[in-house]
């Protein structure tokens, strides 16, 4: 069983694996970030959705994509990790071109 405040972990799926889910996940507390991969004929391109977990009455676990004072920190330190990885992942795709 999940606790409430799991230890920051990140999780990471091999480019071209196919999946349909996140190539990254980056988790600092009960908040996530998760970074998806899309591309078009042109160019490939990131988006990242953030969200918060929170256990309920029956004790399930949900996610949220709205945020608490005491969140915004930890979302933003998120947020500075997922564009570092998004920079480093398109940096290395164009040193990969040449």
């Amino acid at each position: 069983m999940a606790t409430k405040y799991a230890p920051p972990a990140q999780q990471n799926r091999p480019a071209g694996s196919g999946g349909s889910g996140p190539i990254k996940t980056i988790r600092l507390g009960r908040i996530k970030a998760a970074v998806w991969e899309n591309g078009s004929e042109e160019r490939t391109f990131c988006n990242v959705k953030f969200t918060r977990t929170y256990m309920d009455e029956q004790k399930k676990f949900h996610d949220a994509d709205t945020f608490g004072r005491d969140d915004l920190l930890a979302l933003s330190k998120l947020a500075d990790q997922a564009h570092t990885f998004i920079c480093e992942r398109q940096s290395g795709a164009r040193s990969g071109e040449d």
